[in-house]
């Protein structure tokens, strides 16, 4: 059973009922939630920060690669679960989901098999790779219990969606 969950958001439905499923499975071991979401569509990261139990919408340009993720409205069915249980609330960069696809495409000889995943799909990866990666978010991932013993569940809910897209990303570096 995984110790941690990375769910990707837009309302908060899919990340809500995966949520639902591990908390009524796991009870009380139940694992770390961490909720991730676009810059400019973080409706549930920014409802998480107002903290006054409130879903609030986003408003304004959420252009995005994550365009899956971009709808800046929070489902309230889901946000009270989302609210009440998840860990924490990020909110990330484009460039966080192309590199989740580039290490998803191509993984370290002798690690993983390569997957296809879109830019939705990808974020939860990009985030966790930063998170144990980067020096700045290293406090961050210490409070998750982000270790060597951590037993992280990712799940892409999109594939190649736009081959060319993808292959800016992939093979040509594009970050947004």
């Amino acid at each position: 059973m995984p110790t941690h969950l990375f769910l990707q958001a837009g309302v908060g439905s899919f990340a809500g009922s995966i949520m639902g499923y591990f908390i009524e499975k796991m009870q009380q071991q139940a694992p770390t939630i961490i909720i991730v979401e676009p810059h400019k569509a973080n409706c549930l990261f920014r409802s998480a920060t107002i903290n006054d139990g409130l879903p609030h919408s986003v408003g304004g340009d959420m252009s995005t690669l994550m365009a899956g993720l971009a709808c800046g409205e929070p489902n309230i069915t889901s946000w009270p679960m989302l609210r009440d249980h998840a860990t924490c609330f990020i909110s990330a960069d484009d460039c966080l989901a192309a590199n989740g696809m580039r290490l998803l495409a191509a993984p370290r000889p002798g690690t993983d098999e390569p997957f296809v995943s879109g830019e939705s799909g990808a974020i939860g990866t990009g985030v966790l790779y930063a998170l144990m990666t980067q020096p700045a978010y290293r406090e961050l991932a210490e409070s998750l219990r982000l270790n060597a013993d951590a037993q992280v569940l990712l799940i892409s809910t999109e594939g190649d969606t736009s081959p060319d897209v993808y292959e800016d990303i992939v093979w040509f570096g594009r970050n947004g």
